[in-house]
């Protein structure tokens, strides 16, 4: 078996370059540390959304819909509003429709490259971000943090690790979300109604007409119900921010708690696997005619720090001055 990892050109930036066994897999330190690619070249599966044609520019203002990037803060901020215990801040509107901001900075920035190496049996690259006064958001939100990412690919796929640390005085508002945008079909001969979507979903939230959580849950009826039978097409209709706290089944004979996406017609799979620091579902696929669909692990609800509910309910958590968290996810497939 074949183990590298090295630091080669892509699209005119510095990227780095990942194999092991029958995965290969690409990640973007310029696009928010976004793995911007990966593939079983074995069988013919690639995981995400990309587009051939796209320049480094493309990409960068096309970042939540590519690939696989990590959001710090998931999803919306009704108002651009964001109530900690100890200050309350307000973010730009980027959703000028429902009046929210959208999805934070971390993905936006160019990350550093801190090491890239090869064992016996891993590649593995680890980047980071440092927030502080040099981010033009830092007027906004003068938190300083860092963000650590390190990307382990091996036989059995890829682990990855996303840490952290507040580097402030300041309590840090910490809500992690990964914007995966799957593809559907994610092989090349495929037909995107042989997709399945299985989901480790639980309750569903009612959101209002600003796509915000009103704070009540509703009965699950046949439409979310096909994602626990996993017989959900995620794509040729629309998927419109299905919103579900997340549970932990049991597959293979072990407790799961993540995505499958299968081929019916090869029984071709993706594996996403996430942690218990995930607590909450959003399922979106933009339209549904795209291409690609979008299962988004998020720690905390959307719009959780203004919402009328206790931290357990929505997620909700911050970091003390110096302290860290770490949440893991590992992406594999199967035929």
């Amino acid at each position: 078996m074949s183990y590298k990892a090295e630091i080669k050109d892509y699209k005119g930036k510095d990227a780095i370059y990942m194999t092991a066994g029958k995965y290969t897999a690409i990640v973007a330190p310029f696009n928010g540390s976004n793995l911007q690619e990966m593939r079983d070249v074995e069988n013919d599966i690639e995981f995400f959304r990309k587009d051939d044609s796209f320049t480094a520019e493309d990409l960068k203002g096309f970042a939540e819909v590519y690939g696989f990037p990590t959001l710090l803060f998931p999803n919306r901020l009704e108002d651009g509003v964001l109530k900690c215990t100890d200050y309350t801040y307000t973010f730009p509107i980027t959703d000028v429709e429902g009046n929210n901001h959208l999805h934070g900075f971390l993905h936006l920035r160019e990350h550093t490259i801190v090491s890239v190496e090869s064992t016996a049996d891993s590649a593995i690259a680890k980047t980071e971000y440092v927030y502080d006064e040099n981010d033009p958001f830092f007027s906004t939100f003068p938190v300083k943090l860092k963000a650590e990412f390190t990307f382990t690919l091996k036989d059995d796929g890829m682990s990855y690790e996303f840490t952290v640390t507040n580097l402030s005085d300041r309590q840090l508002p910490y809500g992690v979300c990964n914007h995966t945008a799957m593809n559907g079909p994610f092989t090349s001969t495929g037909e995107p109604l042989d997709t399945r979507l299985y989901v480790t979903i639980g309750a569903k939230w009612l959101l209002n007409d600003r796509g915000n959580p009103t704070g009540d849950t509703i009965p699950l009826d046949n439409h979310d119900k096909q994602y626990q039978t996993g017989s959900m097409i995620p794509v040729k209709h629309k998927l419109d921010n299905d919103v579900y706290n997340m549970d932990t089944d049991e597959v293979d004979g072990r407790p799961f708690r993540g995505a499958i996406a299968t081929d019916i017609a090869t029984g071709k799979k993706i594996f996403y696997e996430v942690d218990d620091n995930f607590k909450f579902w959003v399922l979106w696929n933009d339209g549904g005619e795209k291409g690609f669909f979008c299962p988004e692990p998020m720690t905390w609800m959307i719009n959780a720090p203004n919402l009328p509910l206790s931290f357990a309910e929505s997620g909700y958590l911050e970091l003390a001055p110096g302290q860290s968290k770490t949440v893991y996810e590992h992406i594999y497939s199967t035929k």
